[in-house]
């Protein structure tokens, strides 16, 4: 089921933008334009990626030189049938990538994010990344398509487990880690390559249909299907680093880091 959030009335007045057409937006133009489209909007998403997450220390995917898959190629060694050949060849390669970051903590983004739903100006979150930030960060309604890293499940049984019961089996030297019940190999509950997306995207899929704004922040839109999601949206703003195969929908392109964007966007919506 999808509830319908009312927002509350904004007090501020967001004066309205006004420029000539092909006349290029300074920053704080489009600050203010963004800030007209969620105060107008009553019921807004966010889209977001792994860009939301580097100003917490996480590496993104495709930035050169730091990202992960400039590293190794994914569709080779993150896949289902990766981990069913060889598990563990699966762990020694993955395992530490995906928990080396788990003491992370949110950033202005994120509890930006988390604050802009509070006041009502945000239905909830639909999130590509596995690192659970938004969850810390206060947000409510939140979507993660790609799963989380909070557990993990038995390949055969399907009996779940906390992370930490797989973590801790790696570390003492038992790879691949085993159920305690029946001792088939466990897995980490994220979406891998092969893997259908869960029920997660399902209702996600559902509520941008329904929305009237979808902010699309941090993520390149180019993982399919989540970034056919941008297509669905009656509005879509972007805030990323780095140009998108979406700008072209898009009502504002914010080309900034998330966290400072959306600090100026509360600040704009006198939130600060």
């Amino acid at each position: 089921m999808i509830v319908l959030k009312c927002r509350k009335k904004c007090q501020v007045r967001i004066g309205i933008i006004k420029w000539k057409q092909g006349e290029k937006m300074n920053y704080d133009q489009k600050i203010q334009l963004l800030a007209g489209l969620i105060e107008k909007s009553t019921y807004t998403l966010a889209l977001t990626g792994a860009g939301i997450s580097t100003e917490s220390g996480i590496p993104d995917f495709r930035s050169p030189g730091t990202g992960l898959w400039t590293k190794f190629d994914p569709v080779k060694v993150a896949t289902v049938s990766a981990l069913r050949r060889d598990p563990a060849t699966f762990y020694a390669i993955n395992l530490d990538r995906w928990t080396r970051y788990a003491g992370a903590q949110p950033n202005a983004a994120h509890h930006a994010l988390a604050r802009l739903e509070r006041e009502r100006l945000l239905t909830g979150v639909i999130t590509q990344n596995i690192d659970g930030l938004h969850l810390k960060a206060g947000s409510k309604t939140v979507w993660e398509v790609h799963g989380h890293l909070r557990t993990c499940h038995c390949m055969d049984c399907e009996k779940s487990y906390p992370l930490d019961v797989l973590v801790n089996q790696f570390n003492s030297g038992i790879n691949p880690p085993r159920c305690q019940k029946c001792q088939g190999v466990l897995r980490l509950d994220v979406v891998l390559f092969e893997d259908p997306l869960g029920e997660d995207f399902y209702w996600a899929s559902r509520a941008v249909r329904l929305c009237q704004l979808l902010i699309v922040v941090g993520s390149s839109l180019q993982v399919y299907p989540v970034a056919g999601l941008a297509e669905e949206a009656l509005q879509v703003a972007i805030i990323n680093k780095e140009p998108t195969p979406f700008d072209y929908l898009a009502k504002v392109v914010i080309n900034e880091k998330a966290g400072q964007v959306l600090t100026d966007v509360l600040a704009a919506l006198d939130l600060q």
